[in-house]
């Protein structure tokens, strides 16, 4: 009975989701205002001179820091099942990228601002890196890394994109050199259960496995019930 009404749950946000024109809106509006950010803080921050040495490693920590924190919230978000909630329709529509995980290819540009808009979260945080310099004195260093960390998790969007869609061989050997996530590696994902949720390049899922067992449930005999009695989705994700 619980998961008739889960799945009932689901149809109706999914109704919601797709009869109700303000989540595009929201979407479009949450893309414009994350890449607004990015681009202002990445020129603000640009004048500051940190030098080669700490460049790289300000790149480096970003990178890991993205693919841990993108893959909390996808470990978060997989396991959510709070359809009758005001954040319910957005929950129940990134259920479905396992439902149907292909993308309809696109160009590179139109994926990383589309994909953008599904990242509510990444609106606080930016404007937590915009305000944090207001508050207390900030290494540009550290300002350099958290900037980085803004804009990577949309180039993340980006990288699950092409580890699902694309035949290039350039996204191949940045995904074999771990620049971007592997399509073998990520298949795990979608084949297991409860592991390797991070898509930005994966180097974090051994952490992030070890917090999935013991926190999560894991979603094929969860969330993944959930759209089992919903016929709305398309042949292709987006």
């Amino acid at each position: 009975m619980e998961l008739l009404a889960k799945q009932e749950q689901f149809n109706i946000a999914m109704e919601l989701y797709n009869s109700k024109i303000r989540y595009k809106i929201l979407g479009i509006s949450v893309s414009i205002i994350i890449i607004s950010l990015q681009l202002y803080l990445l020129n603000r921050i640009w004048p500051q001179p940190i030098g080669a040495g700490l460049q790289v490693l300000s790149i480096l920590t970003a990178y890991f820091l993205t693919d841990f924190i993108n893959g909390l919230v996808h470990m978060f978000m997989d396991n959510n099942d709070r359809y009758d909630s005001l954040a319910g329709p957005l929950i129940a529509n990134f259920h479905l990228h396992h439902k149907v995980p292909q993308y309809k290819k696109n160009n590179l540009f139109i994926v990383y601002f589309t994909e953008t808009g599904s990242k509510v979260w990444l609106v606080v945080y930016l404007l937590f890196v915009y305000f944090i310099p207001n508050m207390v004195d900030v290494d540009s260093t550290v300002l350099y890394t958290l900037v980085y960390v803004g804009i990577l998790s949309s180039v993340a969007e980006v990288s699950h994109y092409l580890c699902h869609t694309s035949t290039s061989t350039i996204a191949g050997f940045l995904g074999s050199f771990g620049l971007l996530l592997s399509k073998r590696h990520h298949a795990r994902h979608h084949l297991q259960d409860n592991c390797n949720y991070a898509f930005l390049n994966g180097f974090t899922d051994p952490l992030l496995n070890r917090i999935a067992t013991a926190f999560c449930k894991g979603y094929k005999n969860n969330s993944d019930l959930h759209y089992a009695n919903y016929v709305g989705v398309d042949s292709e994700k987006r």
